[in-house]
């Protein structure tokens, strides 16, 4: 009787947790169809069945955690075939990414891979592209500060219909029910149709407002449902021109609990052990983007027109990083107990935040990619995570790290590190900042867009003066940059 085992989703991953199953007993399933919701602390993914016949049994029930390889179901039926003619037939497709349930092994504030740090003025007119979160960056005092979004695009190659494509598939995802017309991934569509939930009468607890799997489970769990449209149609009347607006309803005074999902539960577990096995150390400095930005602006016009999307500050910095980390092969590295894995391939991890957690995309031999080449591979993988469509080998076989919180304006954070690689570095804000500047006729003082870079790294692989020298050689490319560098 053919049975179905929990597969290894990622490297170093020795168990799943069951999320959802998404076929019961009786079910008849074809080869190769999603029937379980498997989540671990890397990804969310839907496990194709290796047989075709009827789902008779399900032996791990949702919430809980087997190691691999333990039997989870059992599928019988006439399209059951041998473990040897199963082990000559062709692999099933990866599965798919679910970035909405998807944790990354990187800790700290969430972060946007698809929107540069903020900047100053030269780039203050920058829209947000489409499918972006389309943040402002004026709206706190203190040094001028803009969000600088970028947009979205494919792999290198047949650019005008890669172009096309990709402003297809970063469009936002919407419930036409009722009212709502925000951003919405699949899955929490497909949860909101399951259960007849009108989302119109949510409240999001997401980015800019946006509705979370949790938030339709809640509404849900609190009895709410799509039957509660003549509600909506009342709210709708009250904001109509020349309604008077009704007061928010308070919001419940008694403490709540909120449950770990499978998913924050993974997340929690893998950054206690970082911290625990990794001691970590820290180091940051200054990086006059002043030549950054000059490149940016110099060339925003023809490359905004060429490839139709943004140049991202994201990629200048991704490409400052891969350079470094050549000449720094102890930092390209995964720890093991016998030794420091030096890996030969430069593959640079970059965090992407989705709906309540992050994802790490890896970008492979990223140091044999221009400028543009890395910023087509980071849109192309922001724009996947956030529509569902990363596949498992997109977050697997990272060296290295590149974390940027600076798209809200964070100026100094301290990320764990992704294990076990041994570093990982976050871009922070920039932000105009007055600068002493020396010159052969003496000192001058200026104002200058500043950015932080900070690093966090495994003290047991290297030490400060390492890191130190690594991300010297970071800012000295950073800061070698002009309008003359090459971006294609």
């Amino acid at each position: 009787m053919p049975k179905v085992t929990m597969p290894q989703l990622g490297e170093s991953v020795a168990e799943g947790t069951i999320g959802r199953w998404l076929k019961k007993p009786g079910d008849h399933v074809d080869k190769y169809e999603p029937i379980v919701e498997v989540i671990t602390d890397k990804v969310n993914a839907e496990v194709p069945s290796p047989f075709e016949g009827t789902l008779t049994e399900i032996l791990v029930q949702e919430g809980e955690t087997v190691p691999n390889n333990a039997e989870i179901a059992v599928i019988e039926g006439a399209g059951a075939e041998s473990p040897a003619a199963e082990s000559a037939a062709p692999a099933p497709p990866s599965p798919a990414v679910a970035p909405e349930a998807a944790g990354a092994s990187v800790a700290g504030p969430s972060t946007e891979a698809a929107e540069g740090p903020r900047a100053g003025p030269a780039a203050a007119t920058q829209k947000a592209p489409s499918g972006g979160d389309g943040r402002s960056g004026n709206g706190s005092s203190g040094p001028e500060r803009t969000v600088l979004g970028v947009g979205v695009h494919g792999p290198a190659g047949s650019d005008e219909r890669r172009t096309e494509e990709v402003a297809r598939a970063s469009a936002p995802t919407a419930i036409r029910e009722g009212e709502y017309s925000g951003p919405v991934t699949p899955a929490v569509k497909r949860l909101a149709r399951e259960h007849g939930v009108d989302l119109a009468m949510i409240q999001g607890s997401g980015h800019g407002g946006r509705v979370t799997r949790e938030d339709v489970t809640a509404f849900v769990e609190g009895g709410g449902s799509a039957s509660q449209a003549g509600a909506g149609a009342a709210r709708a009347a009250t904001q109509a021109p020349g309604a008077e607006p009704q007061a928010a309803p308070a919001r419940p005074r008694a403490d709540e609990l909120k449950p770990l999902t499978p998913m924050r539960k993974a997340i929690a577990e893998h950054m206690v052990k970082a911290k625990q096995t990794a001691p970590h150390a820290y180091t940051t400095v200054e990086v006059d983007m002043a030549g950054a930005v000059a490149l940016r602006e110099a060339t925003k016009q023809a490359y905004q027109a060429r490839e139709g999307v943004a140049l991202s500050f994201v990629a200048i910095v991704a490409k400052g990083v891969v350079e470094a980390l050549a000449r720094h092969p102890d930092l390209n590295s995964h720890w093991t107990d016998q030794g420091l894995m030096r890996r030969r391939a430069i593959n640079l991890g970059i965090a992407v935040a989705v709906d309540d957690g992050l994802i790490v995309p890896v970008i492979r031999d990223a140091d044999q990619l221009s400028i543009h080449g890395l910023n087509l591979k980071i849109q192309d993988f922001a724009t996947r995570a956030r529509a569902n469509r990363l596949k498992l080998d997109d977050i697997q076989g990272g060296t290295f790290t590149l974390n940027n919180t600076g798209w809200f304006g964070s100026v100094s954070s301290q990320p764990i590190i992704n294990v076990p690689e041994v570093a990982i570095l976050s871009m922070e804000a920039i932000v105009k900042r007055v600068r002493v500047i020396e010159t052969p006729g003496g000192d001058t003082i200026a104002i200058r867009p500043m950015m932080n870079v900070s690093v966090s790294f495994d003290h047991r692989a290297t030490d400060g003066a390492q890191v130190g020298r690594f991300v010297q050689d970071v800012r000295r490319w950073l800061e070698s940059v002009d309008p003359q560098t090459p971006v294609w």
